[in-house]
């Protein structure tokens, strides 16, 4: 299968234009799409949340010769690539394209489409919640809100939670998104009704003040800074505190699940158990 035809079945379900809009609009970054290219045909797709020497390794191993990513493979500028260089970057572009192994990268692009990676974290609480408190619906007046909104798409939500305890609540979310790495700050015997979720890097003071002034009782995110740890205490917020690479993983991999059953060919997923 020709490295285009992948791209297209994973644009079409997470369109580049709307990481290009979210850039236009919010004044971002990003850099997804083809980011290398062997010129192969491909015959086997490894997925893995990072473009890491571990997920190369693996991709070798399965005799896979195309990675997919969420985070961008290539990111800020490189200035060059040499093999007598200690950069971990230099070494990892150096092996892929040793191995014939082709790159793409679906970043903000896919936290922001409609069951995407920041969906799928809303919908991976609203699970654990269901879960925590026996109950299979939240109540019918049920408001969702985005915080930053793209045609078709958006990042950051605030939502309703049947009533759980806080302390059930991580304990599902720990079950539901396979990780043992979990913060709680806050009463967890406290009940919550709402919430707001970030998924990725959305632990800061803008997420928290779009939490309170959207009626959530708990932030679920990750990388906090102590600031917006304090900012979230003081205003009353409970913060569940996930690693990036859970609160990301769970999402990705219905991704995964999505273009594995269109593209017609052996797919794999790779886990950094490590980082969960």
């Amino acid at each position: 299968m020709k490295l285009n035809e992948i791209y297209k079945i994973a644009d079409e379900i997470a369109p580049k234009r709307l990481s290009e809009e979210y850039c236009a609009a919010y004044e971002g970054y990003d850099n997804s799409g083809i980011l290398v290219d062997t010129g192969k045909e491909i015959e086997k797709i490894l997925f893995s949340l990072d473009f890491s020497l571990e997920a190369i390794e693996r991709a070798s191993e399965e005799g896979a010769n195309l990675i997919v990513t969420h985070h961008p493979a290539i990111y800020g500028k490189i200035g060059n690539i040499r093999a007598d260089n200690f950069d971990p970057l230099s070494k990892k572009l150096l092996k892929a394209i040793e191995k014939g192994i082709s790159v793409i990268s679906m970043h903000l692009n896919l936290d922001m489409a409609q069951g995407g990676v920041d969906e799928s974290l809303k919908n991976g609480v609203i699970a654990a919640a269901k879960n925590a408190s026996g109950k299979t619906s939240v109540k019918e007046e049920t408001t969702e809100k985005t915080m930053w909104q793209v045609t078709g798409g958006g990042y950051g939500r605030a939502y309703d939670l049947p009533a759980v305890k806080l302390g059930k609540l991580v304990e599902e979310i720990k079950k539901e998104f396979t990780t043992t790495r979990i913060f709680t700050y806050g009463d967890k015997e406290q009940t919550v009704t709402r919430a707001a979720s970030f998924c990725g890097g959305g632990g800061d003071t803008q997420e928290v003040e779009y939490a309170v002034k959207n009626g959530a009782q708990v932030i679920v995110s990750s990388d906090f800074k102590h600031h917006a740890l304090l900012l979230a205490k003081e205003s009353g917020l409970a913060v569940v505190q996930m690693t990036h690479y859970a609160s990301e993983n769970y999402g990705f991999k219905k991704y995964y699940e999505k273009i594995r059953s269109q593209t017609g060919i052996p797919c794999v997923y790779h886990t950094d158990e490590g980082l969960l």
